[in-house]
């Protein structure tokens, strides 16, 4: 019942968005506009605050830097085995073999199963997990799509970038101590419930978009099935990478349950959008909407065996 609780609202909105494409009650024009709000205002304001506060601890940075290094390389590998997983999708199936969906998908099931008070296992890897969303990705995308090849113009595209600021500034703000400073003033709960206003609408918008896009086309379905086949075996390849290089915390059944439901998760939901300046037209959305949504039968599976075998 808890994973329905938790599932049941992720495919609620992608059904509702959905919806909204076949029954023509929002047009392209309007998803394409709600998409822009999110991109470039809401999101960014999220992840600046993400950074902000997040306690980074000097103990957790081996583990932060496997997984970063981890999600590098299933990019890398992503773009090696392009002949294999499709040409046509060549220019942005790499970016889906990396990133986990943490905040929404993973750490609600995780703490269905151990608590609350275990929730920082797996917001640790949403660190590097934020690092390569929204400083490495945005970089790469910026690079790929600018025809410039002019370097003073390339470095201007992405440190103008929303992302970027947005993870320059917080974590900036966060090692300089300003946020301790800002929680010891009058100004704290202004400055919370502004962002809590500001990215209270995100989720449910890049479900929505998700679900908007969700067509799964028959041609490139052999394509589709081939990337989570490889998916699948790169991120049960860095499971098992933890079990060889952290033995000692794979040792606690809790915090080995973090890492089994984290690494089985769907592409981040903002990859998508944050990929979208590849894109060479609308059955690039349609596949990568696809790939998410379906990613999350897996994440059901290893749910459901986790619950049923191992809590």
């Amino acid at each position: 019942m808890t994973a329905l609780t938790t599932l049941f609202p992720v495919f609620f909105m992608i059904g509702l968005g959905a919806a909204a494409r076949i029954r023509q009650w929002v047009t392209p024009q309007q998803k394409d506009g709600a998409n822009h709000i999110v991109f470039d205002i809401l999101f960014p304001v999220m992840i600046f605050n993400i950074l902000l506060t997040a306690r980074i601890e000097s103990s957790a940075f081996y583990i932060v830097l496997y997984v970063f290094a981890a999600f590098c390389f299933t990019m890398i590998i992503g773009k090696i085995l392009t002949p294999l997983t499709g040409r046509k999708i060549a220019h942005f199936s790499p970016y889906l073999l990396t990133t986990v969906e943490g905040g929404n998908v993973a750490l609600p099931l995780y703490t269905s199963i151990v608590g609350l008070s275990y929730a920082s296992n797996t917001v640790i890897f949403d660190i590097a997990g934020s690092l390569i969303a929204f400083i490495i990705v945005p970089v790469l995308v910026a690079k790929a799509s600018t025809e410039s090849t002019d370097l003073k113009d390339l470095l201007k595209r992405i440190f103008t970038n929303s992302f970027v600021i947005a993870v320059l500034a917080g974590l900036i703000l966060n090692l300089t101590g300003a946020y301790q400073l800002l929680c010891s003033s009058d100004y704290i709960d202004l400055y919370t419930n502004t962002v809590s206003q500001v990215t209270g609408p995100i989720v449910g918008m890049i479900l929505f978009i998700i679900g908007y896009n969700l067509k799964i086309n028959m041609d490139t379905l052999p394509d589709l099935i081939k990337l989570l086949i490889v998916r699948v075996i790169l991120f049960a390849l860095i499971i098992a990478g933890f079990f060889v290089l952290f033995p000692q915390q794979m040792a606690d059944k809790i915090y080995m349950i973090a890492v089994l439901i984290y690494f089985s998760c769907p592409t981040g939901f903002a990859m998508p959008m944050l990929i979208s300046p590849l894109n060479h037209g609308e059955e690039d959305e349609d596949f990568q909407a696809a790939f998410v949504s379906l990613y999350m039968i897996i994440t059901l599976i290893v749910y459901t065996l986790i619950v049923l075998f191992i809590a």
